[in-house]
């Protein structure tokens, strides 16, 4: 029964340290001493409780009874309150409602041990966390009051209820309904499904962020509001809402995934969030925050890969080298090394251009943020499932049988480009909303900001890289009239920009690299930045040509 993992510390400590010093964020509490004995406390929770739950969890899944209550795996209650009681749940948020008020760039790689350890439980912390935003961007403060510190303690839960039967990623075909009540409360009414932690019984309480219609609301999407709808009300009455299913998934087995039905006994009681019909941007705020959080998932599932591949190529021995002699472990194969090594240079690079979004979002730095959130969303979940499909192969047959472990990673990884906006969706954001709103103003900005700090030892690469970025990216402004051609090459432009930027990332580790003091940890990095120049960063050479000659697709029939 696999249930090692060994959180990234010396990865993560560097990145703090050195790359992304938390000590620039220029507070007084923070240092990179103080940001490691934290990360050390949050690794005893994630590798001690929540690791040995996962495969378990995997296996046991989630029940609903008859009454629409939902039981979580074995030891998922208990472990919620540890991890509930330990603070863990305030670490990012505002004190003046019980958070701790810390940087998000400590958030992060305390978020992504909870991931790497167990992705079905790290999920229902996620979705709170973008409630909580939601709530005290947009919240009145009569719901700040009520409902806010429950969130940020994580006595309660919160969840996001978009998407219906009919109504995935196009919003405007939307059904629910709201209907105004004389005491400024609203009824709600519909359907919802794929509702994360939707029901479960790890808190007292789930407050449900619904999208739902007024009855005098424009058509499309600009007639979404946004309403606060708890489980139970303040006199601790069920509210009129109820699990009717949870899904059987192919990952993700001890995350309840429920269908939720509003208002089938009168309406069910919900509080406005934000104006009316504003409700699309007030979810935004979930969104934006849960998309970094996704693809920080990505590195996590990824990084857990990477770890059981290694241990396993370290154990299994089999055949002799090239050179003859005796079966050694597989490890000492090439071709092992290879991947191993490919895997470790993804992971690393995904998880500094995410921890690069989190001091963004410290620093207050919408323009890196907005630029880094569809990028990171979408290659570094892209790159989870890649990198997970490697750890499969490097177990072989065994890592087509669930026993190892490695067909889970696989399986949970799988969802991370689908939910929270598609990878498409991402590209489009990209394309549409970053690049050519503004006729790549804030992007060549950006671009310029990251040329400035290319190395000298790796300009002939990563320089040249860069430039080529910057010359494709005006190239699609110059198109920007063609919107089919901007579409069809919406994806690989994405993947350009991530690949660009993993490089850039371990140009910047390669800068500090001298100064660190552990040997063993600056072989194993410098090894791992050259293996990203040397088989990562030649993708962007074919990514660049499918950018530059891509076809509009409006007139081809598939």
């Amino acid at each position: 029964m696999p249930t090692d993992y060994n959180p990234p510390l010396a990865d993560m400590n560097f990145l703090l340290s050195s790359v992304f010093p938390i000590s620039n964020l220029g507070r007084d509490d923070m240092d990179p001493d103080m940001a490691a004995a934290i990360l050390d406390e949050a690794a005893k929770l994630a590798r001690d409780v929540l690791a040995p739950l996962n495969w378990t969890g995997d296996q046991d899944g989630t029940t609903r009874h008859d009454d629409g209550s939902v039981t979580t795996a074995g030891g998922f209650k208990n472990a919620y309150e540890q991890y509930k009681n330990g603070g863990w749940n305030s670490v990012p948020f505002a004190p003046d409602h019980g958070g701790q008020g810390l940087p998000w760039l400590l958030s992060f790689p305390i978020q992504e041990m909870w991931q790497a350890a167990n992705m079905s439980f790290g999920l229902c912390p996620l979705l709170n966390q973008g409630a909580v935003e939601a709530v005290h961007t947009h919240g009145s403060q009569y719901l700040k009051d009520i409902y806010l510190e429950k969130l940020i303690t994580g006595e309660w839960t919160g969840t996001m209820n978009l998407t219906e039967p009919h109504a995935g990623s196009d919003l405007a075909l939307l059904r629910s309904k709201a209907e105004r009540n004389s005491d400024s409360t609203y009824k709600i009414f519909g359907q919802k499904i794929y509702i994360t932690y939707g029901e479960h019984d790890m808190a007292d309480n789930i407050i449900h962020l619904v999208l739902a219609r007024l009855p005098d609301a424009p058509a499309g999407v600009k007639g979404i509001s946004l309403f606060l709808v708890p489980k139970f009300l303040e006199d601790g009455t069920k509210n009129d809402l109820i699990c009717t299913g949870i899904e059987h998934k192919l990952g993700i087995h001890a995350s309840p995934t429920c269908s939720m039905s509003f208002g089938d006994n009168g309406g069910a009681i919900g509080w406005l969030v934000g104006e009316e019909h504003q409700g699309l941007k007030c979810m935004f705020t979930m969104m934006n925050n849960a998309r970094l959080s996704v693809g920080l998932q990505g590195v996590a599932i990824a990084e857990r890969a990477y770890g059981a591949a290694l241990i396993y190529a370290h154990d299994r021995k089999q055949g002799a080298p090239l050179t003859g002699g005796n079966t050694v472990s597989i490890i000492e194969h090439d071709d092992i090394k290879r991947t191993l090594l490919s895997m470790r240079a993804r992971v690393e690079a995904g998880r500094a251009m995410t921890y690069m979004a989190a001091m963004g979002m410290d620093q207050k730095n919408t323009a890196l943020v907005d630029i880094m959130t569809p990028i990171v969303k979408s290659w570094c979940t892209d790159m989870a499932v890649a990198v997970a499909s490697d750890g499969v192969q490097i177990h072989g047959g065994m890592g087509f049988v669930e026993e190892t472990g490695a067909a889970q990673y696989l399986r949970d990884a799988r969802i991370l480009p689908i939910y929270e906006g598609t990878n498409g969706i991402q590209s489009n954001d990209l394309m549409f909303r970053k690049l050519l709103r503004d006729k790549g103003v804030s992007m060549l900005a950006f671009l310029g900001n990251i040329r400035t700090g290319i190395s000298p030892a790796h300009e002939s690469n990563v320089g040249t890289a860069v430039d080529d970025l910057i010359d494709t990216t005006k190239f699609v402004i110059s198109r920007g009239d063609d919107l089919s051609f901007c579409a069809s090459v919406a994806v690989p432009y994405l993947n350009l920009c991530g690949t660009v930027f993993g490089a850039a990332m371990m140009d910047k580790s390669a800068a500090v690299l001298d100064a660190v003091q552990d040997e063993n940890f600056k072989r194993q990095k410098h090894d791992t930045i050259n293996a990203y120049m040397g088989m990562i960063l030649p993708n962007a050479l074919a990514l660049t040509h499918m950018v530059r000659n891509g076809a509009a697709l409006k007139d081809i029939r598939i």
